[in-house]
């Protein structure tokens, strides 16, 4: 496409979607959901300029790109997901898809995840908690939410304690690659570098579980036996993006369940009295403050969506976020209520195939990191001087949060 028809296509699109292009990036970083409430009224199917993206905010149309596998496919050479992970489950569709993630299915049910994983996160959790206890305060994101998943995934994979300080430094580079929506170059090569380097590390603990299997989730995927062995490329790319996932929502879900309980006292309080509240409450906070706020997929064939015809090649961010504040599926959406009727209804962990595989395991581990906090310290509260603030648009947390401990 030359230059003269490019410019005109954009301004073709911003006369087409006036609102979806008087939004620029910072407007969704900063709070979001006017703009989704505007778009899901006047344009639930627009184009941002300023995200190069059209925007789905409806619940029923984003339920729909995400159940359509055919017309709306994840990894394409325009995917931020396959340009930093490469080809695995969240890439993949059909055969492949199903060759990836279903073997890997019993472990994640809650029950079995649950026996698995449940004492080791709360040996984590306390351990941590132990670090910081007698402080007096402390920055929850660096000394706790950041550090539970990561620990949590080692784990589970069977890798050693020891190395959570490079997961950290890789995932670093990970969340920036796949926010890259300006495919800034050094931030693409930062994210491909690591991205080899913890290829490299995956593949000497690949080697060490065939000498000693043990049973944990690289040893698993190592064992995929139908309908064929996986190459071990293929066992490291499916490796990275459960320990990305296995991080970043779970961080955030934490961080936003405790900013979520400050605002929400009358909640807090409830949930002191009754931990039989932690599902809803968590349920809730997916809902209203979702850690992951959207979904991308890539256009395969011409297609009508809401009235908009979209050519291959387009590419569309399903905001979960939005969908989950419509009114047209949750009453009174902007409130935060752990009774509604249709809690589970939300599509904080998307919906159809590529529904999160980890979302059991997510919140087993954000309801005993809030459970263990509140039994240790049972009034804890955010220091006034140093206000939390919630930030983002594809990943949306508070970037710190500041308790004052009793």
């Amino acid at each position: 496409m030359t230059e003269l028809t490019t410019r005109e296509l954009s301004h073709h699109r911003a006369r087409q979607f006036p609102l979806g292009d008087s939004i620029a990036l910072n407007d969704l970083n900063l709070d979001p959901y006017p703009h989704y409430h505007r778009l899901r009224t006047a344009e639930p199917v627009s184009w941002v300029n300023a995200v190069g993206m059209y925007l789905v905010t409806r619940y029923e149309d984003v339920q729909t790109v995400l159940r359509d596998t055919v017309n709306f496919a994840t990894g394409t050479e325009h995917s931020l997901l396959f340009d930093t992970f490469g080809e695995h489950m969240l890439t993949t569709e059909s055969e492949q898809h199903n060759l990836y993630k279903t073997p890997l299915l019993p472990t994640f049910r809650p029950g079995r995840i649950r026996e698995f994983m449940g004492d080791a996160i709360v040996g984590h959790a306390d351990s941590l908690i132990d670090e910081f206890c007698h402080s007096g305060e402390v920055e929850l994101r660096s000394a706790y939410a950041s550090r539970l998943p990561i620990k949590t995934v080692l784990s589970l994979f069977g890798l050693p304690q020891s190395d959570e300080s490079l997961l950290r430094k890789w995932y670093g580079s990970f969340e920036a690659g796949l926010a890259n929506f300006t495919w800034d170059p050094t931030v693409r090569a930062a994210a491909q570098a690591n991205m080899r380097v913890f290829h490299e590390y995956l593949q000497r603990h690949i080697e060490a579980k065939r000498r000693n299997p043990d049973g944990l989730l690289l040893d698993q995927l190592l064992q995929v036996k139908k309908p064929r062995t996986l190459r071990d490329e293929e066992v490291r790319c499916n490796a990275a993006i459960i320990f990305f996932g296995g991080i970043s929502t779970v961080e955030a879900l934490i961080l936003n369940t405790v900013y979520t309980l400050h605002t929400h006292p009358t909640v807090l309080q409830r949930l002191t009295a009754s931990r039989e509240l932690m599902q809803p409450l968590l349920e809730e906070v997916v809902r209203w403050l979702g850690p992951v706020q959207s979904a991308t997929r890539h256009v395969s064939g011409e297609v009508v969506l809401n009235g908009v015809t979209l050519q291959p090649g387009d590419t569309v961010n399903c905001m979960l976020g939005a969908a989950n504040r419509d009114p047209a599926v949750f009453d009174s959406p902007d409130e935060f209520n752990i009774d509604r009727d249709n809690l589970r209804r939300h599509l904080g962990f998307a919906i159809g195939s590529h529904h999160c595989l980890g979302s059991h395991l997510a919140k087993l581990e954000a309801g005993i990191a809030i459970a263990r906090l509140l039994e240790r310290f049972p009034a804890w509260r955010f220091d006034p001087q140093r206000a939390p603030v919630v930030r983002g648009y594809e990943f949306r947390q508070p970037p710190a949060l500041q308790l004052l401990l009793t």
